[in-house]
C-alpha cells in the first residue's frame, strides 16, 4: 500500500490517545492531487487513516513538526523530514459504520494515510431518520454534516462564539433544519435583545405592549421568595422577620380566597403562598395601608380591629387611593395612632413597584391578570407551546434588565412544571417533547451571580429534563462566565471563533471530546464556521454554516455607509428618543 497515492508515512511512536507519524521523503508532492482534488499534507485538523486488516482507524493531525516530539539520541534522524502527532479518535471495521473510540491500537511502523473524499463519507455516511444537516465539512464543500437530534436536544448542546462570529447565523441554521424537517416539533426561543423575529417570519412572536401577540407574564407565577424580593427586596433569610412573615402570610390567605378558577376549582388545603393561583396585588397593598394609616378608638394593639377603626372614606384599591380615618390625637384620648407598623417598610416599597409602568406586563397581564379575568395558566401555555405554530419568540426586549432575571426564571419553571406535570400526557411532556433555547446567555445565568432565579431554573432544566422531553440550548458569546453546572451538562459543544482565552479554556474542558487538536482552532475560525465536539455528532468536526436570509437583526451598524452622509439637525428626533426614554415604550 505505500505505493497508493495516498501513502503518507509511518508510525514511529504509540500513546493512548496520540500517534507519531513520520511522513515519507518519498512522497512526491506536499499537495498531491487525487481524483481530480488537491490535498495538502499535514494541515492541522485533517483526518488520516491507519488501516491494519479489515479496520480502517482514523485520526485527527494536532502539531506538524520537523523533528520528533520525544528524541532518542540513538536514532539518526533524517533533515527535512516531517513529524505529525495524530489524535486518534475513531475506528471502521469492515462494512460497519464508524464508531467513536479505538477498540484496536495500531503499532510500529502501521502505515499511514491520507483520508480522501470517499473515506469522509463513509466516516458520516448518509442522512438518517433523526437527524439534522447542520452544515458543510470545511475539507469538503459537497459533504454535509449531520447531527442526531435526539441527542443535540435531550442531551442539552450550547453555541458558543465571539462576537461577529456567525453565532445568531448558527442559531438560525439549527432551528430552521429542525422545524423543517419535524412536523411535530416545538421550540420556545427566549430573545433577550428581539433579534430573531426577522429571520423567523412564521414564528410566533410575543413582546410586550406589543399589539397583535403581547407578553403577559402575571406575577402570580412567582413563588412566594421570588414575589417578596420583586416587590419588596426581601431575601430567604429574612423569614425569622415578623413583616417578612405576615407577608407570606397575607399572599397565602388572598390565594386561598380565589380557589374557583377556570381550570377548576382548588382544595384550599393545598395552596400555599407558593401556589401560582392569581390575586390582586392592589388589594395585598390596600390591606398594609389600611393597617398602618388606621386610627381606633381603643389604644391597646389587640383591641384596635376593623370594628373599633375611626373609618372616615373607603379606599379605592384600584387606583391606589387608601382609606382615610379621622386624625389621632397627641394626647391620651381618642382616636389613637395605629400599632399595626409591621409592613411600614414594605407598604411603600409595594407601591412604588406596582406604580412604575415598565412592570406592567407583570401586574397587569391582561386578561390573565386575576381571578375574574376570562383565562387562566391553561391559555398561556397553549399561545406558547400548544398552538399551530412550532416556533414561540419570547421577545424580552422590553423588559427591563433589573426583572429580566426573574423574568426569564419565570419562564422557566413554568414550563419545565408543565413538562414535568405533563410528562406522562399523550400531547407533552416526553410523548412531545420541546427546546428551550436561551440567547445571551451569559447576561442572566452568570456563575458569579448567586441570587439567581433565572439560571437556578434552568440548571434544573439542564441536569433533569432530559427525563420529562424538556431539552435546552444556550446561545453565548461568552462562556466563561456561565454557570458550570451548566456547561457541565453539555453534551454537543458548536463553538465558533473564540479569541478570549479564558472561553477557550472553557471550551476545552467541558467537551466531551478530548480534541484539543480541534479546539485550539477557535480563534483562527473563519465567520460561520464552527468545532463541533460532543454526543450528537458522530466525529468531532470543523463545519461550515450557511448563510441564512432573511437573517436575525444581529449584524453590525453600517458605520462607514451612516457617516459618509451629513445628517440634518432636528431637535424632534431627541425628543422622541427622551420620550421612550421615559415611557420606556418604542
Amino acid at each position: 500500500m505505500k505505493n497508493d497515492i495516498t501513502y503518507l508515512g509511518s508510525i514511529i511512536r504509540v500513546d493512548s490517545e496520540t500517534i507519531e507519524v513520520e511522513v515519507s521523503n518519498d512522497i512526491p508532492s506536499a499537495a498531491p492531487i487525487i481524483n481530480g482534488r488537491l490535498y495538502k499534507i499535514g494541515q492541522i485538523g485533517t483526518f488520516v487513516k491507519i488501516p491494519i486488516g479489515n479496520i480502517i482507524i482514523y485520526g485527527i493531525v494536532s502539531s506538524v513538526s520537523n523533528t520528533p516530539s520525544k528524541l532518542n539520541e540513538n536514532i539518526r534522524y533524517d533533515i527535512g523530514s516531517r513529524y505529525l502527532t495524530v489524535q486518534l479518535v475513531g475506528e471502521k471495521i469492515g462494512d460497519s459504520e464508524f464508531e467513536k473510540g479505538i477498540g484496536t491500537y495500531p503499532t510500529i511502523n502501521d502505515e499511514v494515510h491520507l483520508v480522501i473524499e470517499k473515506d469522509l463519507y463513509d466516516i458520516y455516511g448518509n442522512k438518517d431518520e433523526g437527524s439534522i444537516e447542520i452544515g458543510k465539512h470545511s475539507s469538503s464543500e459537497n459533504l454535509s454534516v449531520y447531527a442526531n437530534l435526539h441527542k443535540l436536544v435531550l442531551r442539552h448542546s450550547a453555541i458558543l462564539g465571539s462576537t461577529g462570529s456567525g453565532k445568531s447565523n448558527t442559531t438560525v441554521s439549527i432551528l430552521k433544519a429542525i422545524l423543517n424537517d419535524y412536523e411535530g416539533s416545538r421550540v420556545i426561543l427566549v430573545d433577550p435583545h428581539g433579534e430573531y423575529s426577522t429571520a423567523f417570519p412564521h414564528a410566533k412572536v410575543f413582546k410586550i405592549k406589543d399589539d397583535t401577540n403581547p407578553l403577559f407574564i402575571p406575577f402570580w407565577l412567582m413563588t412566594f421568595d421570588e414575589l417578596a424580593y420583586f416587590l419588596v427586596g426581601a431575601k430567604p433569610s429574612d423569614d425569622q422577620r415578623p413583616e417578612h412573615r405576615l407577608f407570606r402570610e397575607l399572599i397565602t390567605k388572598f390565594k386561598k380566597e380565589n380557589f374557583k378558577l377556570n381550570d377548576g376549582d382548588i382544595d384550599q388545603n393545598f395552596i400555599a403562598a407558593d401556589s401560582p393561583i392569581p390575586f390582586n396585588i392592589r388589594k395585598i397593598w390596600d390591606e398594609m395601608n389600611w393597617w398602618l394609616n388606621a386610627t381606633f378608638s381603643r389604644p391597646n394593639k389587640d383591641d384596635q380591629t376593623r370594628e373599633t377603626a375611626k373609618l372616615l372614606q373607603e379606599s379605592d384599591f384600584e387606583n391606589l387611593i387608601g382609606a382615610k380615618f379621622e386624625p389621632y390625637t397627641m394626647g391620651a384620648s381618642e382616636p389613637y395612632k395605629s400599632k399595626h407598623q409591621d409592613f411600614y417598610n414594605y407598604e411603600k416599597k409595594l407601591l412604588s413597584r406596582i406604580k412604575d409602568s415598565r412592570y406592567d406586563f407583570l401586574f397587569n397581564p391582561g386578561d390573565y391578570k386575576d381571578i375574574d379575568s376570562n383565562k387562566d395558566l391553561s391559555n398561556l401555555l397553549n399561545e406558547w407551546i400548544g398552538s399551530e405554530n412550532k416556533l414561540a419568540i419570547l421577545d424580552l426586549s422590553n423588559v427591563p434588565f433589573e426583572v429580566l432575571d426573574i423574568t426569564i426564571g419565570l419562564i422557566t419553571r413554568f414550563v419545565y412544571d408543565s413538562m414535568f406535570w405533563g410528562r406522562s400526557e399523550t400531547y407533552t411532556g416526553k410523548n412531545r417533547c420541546l427546546l428551550l433555547a436561551f440567547e445571551e446567555a451569559h447576561t442572566y445565568l452568570n456563575k458569579n451571580e448567586n441570587n439567581c432565579y433565572s439560571k437556578e431554573a434552568v440548571e434544573k432544566i439542564f441536569k433533569e429534563g432530559r427525563k420529562f422531553g424538556l431539552g435546552a440550548l444556550v446561545i453565548s458569546q461568552r462562556p466563561s462566565e456561565i454557570s458550570e453546572t451548566i456547561l457541565a451538562q453539555v453534551g454537543t459543544f458548536i463553538a465558533l471563533r473564540l479569541t478570549n482565552s479564558g472561553d477557550q479554556s472553557v471550551v476545552k474542558k467541558s467537551a466531551p471530546d478530548n480534541l484539543n487538536s480541534l479546539i485550539n482552532l477557535l480563534p483562527a475560525l473563519r465567520t460561520g464556521e464552527a468545532i463541533i465536539v460532543g454526543e450528537a455528532i458522530k466525529i468531532p468536526s470543523r463545519v461550515r454554516i450557511a448563510l441564512n436570509n432573511p437573517r436575525p437583526t444581529s449584524s453590525d451598524p453600517e458605520l462607514v455607509e451612516g457617516w459618509s452622509r451629513k445628517h440634518p439637525y432636528n431637535i424632534e428626533n431627541y425628543k422622541t428618543v427622551i420620550k421612550r426614554i421615559r415611557e420606556q415604550k418604542f
